[in-house]
């Protein structure tokens, strides 16, 4: 069945995967304030950020190709209706359990948005210019994770009931998209095999298989960055520079997701490799500044050297799945956006992980330099991978 692409569902898609990462992001700038004033430790604080990794991973392992079955807008509705969820858990948190319940709430929408609402983008592509959908599909969870950082640190600030109000305005977009959507055109109608499609499928289409490898690596180095600004951003926010408003941890938090969009602007006038292998290098350059930058707790240089891994970030990750995700027939699409994002997912949460237990025996720099080796080692997969590229393409004209 062929359906023609719908610009007024492409951006209902748009910016019902924005919104979702919008809701994530609000908790936040508040992981401070949950550790001075309700002493949830630096272990649970870690752990809902796991939680909510295992939570994505979750739904885009099991779930990720149901949208196949129940069709783009029934999943999508429901990770709207989990995101929506997600935000009565903080209404009146004051303890590690809702905390952690909400997070993983939030997880399994955006792992559900991850491949149905991404999926469901990309089937309506062709009504939007060419570059727009990599870069909102590799962007839109950073653009989103800003807003709601940034939003919320603002509104904790200066606003009344301020550890509520995001949560009550989180709930209120998710409405709105719920309406959008559900106005929206589907593109796939449902099928029997629901069953089936439940079970782990990671077989990707030969040509995105090649590409994988590399990439893969591309998204566990940036997504783990992410995940640590996520975990420790106010922590670093508080005790490496020497701020306690939430303002400064949204700040913080934003600096790395913020620039992504720039990123994904100078992906568009590159080649998908180019912009991989350029965009990784200056990642890890950056990273390097960012480092530097907390070792003498100059908020300024921090904030720079953030802003420019960002930028970089936003580059990797548009040439990265721009390499996987182009020639995708209809019905591919689903499991290769949840090979995507559950690699991306599990590359953050294992390392935040392990950084919540080395919290208790090192300092956030020394744990923090463990990402920055992580950045070099995705550098110099890129840089054998380009080499080993280039002399195949050289034996092929031989």
């Amino acid at each position: 069945m062929q359906i023609s692409a719908h610009r007024f569902s492409f951006i209902s898609a748009a910016l019902s995967l924005i919104v979702t990462y919008v809701t994530s992001a609000i908790p936040i700038p508040l992981y401070g304030v949950y550790q001075t004033q309700d002493h949830i430790s630096y272990l649970e604080l870690s752990l809902s950020s796991v939680v909510y990794f295992i939570g994505a991973v979750t739904a885009l392992v099991f779930f990720g190709r149901l949208s196949n079955f129940l069709g783009r807008k029934t999943i999508s509705m429901l990770a709207l209706l989990l995101a929506a969820g997600s935000t009565l858990f903080f209404l009146n948190l004051h303890s590690a359990t809702p905390l952690i319940l909400g997070r993983l709430s939030q997880g399994l929408a955006c792992g559900l948005a991850s491949t149905a609402i991404t999926s469901w983008m990309v089937d309506h592509s062709a009504s939007v210019r060419s570059w727009i959908t990599p870069a909102v599909l590799s962007c839109g969870p950073m653009t989103g994770l800003t807003i709601g950082g940034l939003g919320s640190g603002f509104l904790y600030e200066y606003v009344a009931f301020p550890r509520q109000i995001g949560f009550i305005l989180g709930l209120i977009l998710n409405i709105i998209c719920l309406f959008l959507l559900a106005n929206s055109q589907e593109t796939m109608p449902s099928k029997r095999g629901i069953a089936a499609s439940i079970k782990p499928n990671f077989s990707l289409p030969p040509k995105t298989r090649k590409a994988y490898p590399v990439a893969a690596c591309t998204f566990i180095c940036t997504w783990a960055l992410g995940g640590f600004f996520q975990a420790f951003g106010p922590t670093m926010a508080r005790e490496q520079l020497h701020s306690q408003s939430a303002i400064a941890a949204a700040f913080v938090f934003a600096s790395i997701m913020a620039p992504s969009s720039i990123g994904a602007s100078i992906a568009s006038k590159m080649t998908s490799r180019q912009a991989q292998f350029i965009g990784m290098l200056a990642f890890t350059l950056f990273v390097a500044g960012v480092l530097i930058s907390l070792k003498y707790g100059v908020l300024s240089s921090f904030l720079l050297a953030s802003v420019m891994a960002g930028i970089a970030q936003g580059l990797v990750l548009t040439g990265s799945i721009g390499t996987m995700v182009s020639s995708l027939n209809p019905d591919e699409r689903a499991n290769v956006f949840s090979v995507i994002y559950a690699t991306s997912y599990i590359g953050a949460a294992i390392p935040t992980l392990i950084a919540g237990r080395l919290s208790e025996y090192f300092s956030l720099l020394e744990i923090a330099s463990g990402y920055g080796l992580l950045a070099l080692c995705g550098s110099l997969v890129v840089i054998f991978a380009k080499y080993r590229f280039k002399n195949l393409v050289e034996i092929d004209k031989v």
